[in-house]
């Protein structure tokens, strides 16, 4: 009889496919420990289980116009709207006609690993992605939702590859020449706008990272600009820096 410790081994290094035979192998065996690996073996199989069907799920909007001839379906999100310094940064991603990346989802639910992670396999897979910024100085000029529909511009602006359909998170982006369906919560529910999501998200993170090498005190590095008590009370002792969005900061200014 297999030891416990040779059955976890056994069962570290089975595909994920192999599994449900795994389970069949060892189902009847009494040992506590067997029996946890069993279960933990039945959960990998529950969770893989679960993403695919939340994958079908967030595909259903890209699906809808493929299957109808609309091959280039670009997902369009934006990240830092809220914050005190830095760009808002935005995002378009056209994804081949039924890519499914596991663990794709809004970048605010997923750790700075995976979204690290996700981006490499994004930009891999990605048939077109489009980028656009705009920078602390323009969004005082134009205000940040004028800002945002300005980066999400550029960002299609600057793709290789131009849409034929456009996902947008929450918005119709005026100015924009492209048929476009806003979508409540998008970057939860569609594929494409959750992709757009995570690269934005990276892009603006590590340019406020390189911000923080300048700008050390504020703590750009943790805080990515945003209004937390330490970056609140940097901005007191040292007052505004040239990143700052002065129509955010309007409280810290004599």
């Amino acid at each position: 009889m297999y030891s416990v410790n040779d059955i976890k081994i056994e069962m570290e290094n089975t595909e994920f496919n192999d599994l449900a035979l795994f389970i069949e192998k060892y189902k009847n065996d009494t040992r506590a420990g067997v029996i946890k690996l069993v279960q933990k073996a039945g959960k990998i199989i529950e969770k893989k289980k679960a993403e695919e069907e939340r994958l079908e799920l967030i595909t259903q909007y890209e699906k809808k116009y493929q299957n109808n001839g609309i091959e280039l379906v670009g997902g369009i999100d934006e990240v830092g709207r809220g914050p005190y310094a830095g760009p808002v940064v935005a995002c378009c991603v056209i994804l081949p006609k039924g890519c499914k990346i596991e663990g794709v989802n809004d970048s605010k639910k997923l750790s700075l690993k995976k979204r690290e992670e996700l981006f490499d396999i994004i930009r891999e897979k990605a048939v077109s992605v489009g980028i656009g910024i705009v920078d602390n100085y323009e969004i005082d000029r134009l205000n940040i939702l004028q800002a945002t529909y300005k980066a999400m511009r550029i960002a299609i602006e600057n793709m290789d590859i131009k849409p034929q359909q456009l996902l947008v998170d929450a918005v119709t982006v005026p100015e924009v020449n492209i048929p476009q369906e806003a979508i409540i919560k998008g970057d939860a529910k569609s594929i494409t706008i959750g992709a757009a999501s995570i690269i934005a998200k990276v892009v603006r993170d590590r340019m406020m990272v390189k911000y923080a090498e300048k700008y050390p005190v504020y703590g750009f590095e943790h805080n990515v600009g945003y209004g937390s008590r330490e970056h609140e009370e940097a901005i007191r002792k040292y007052g505004l820096c040239d990143i700052h969005r002065r129509s955010f900061t309007h409280k810290f200014m004599s």
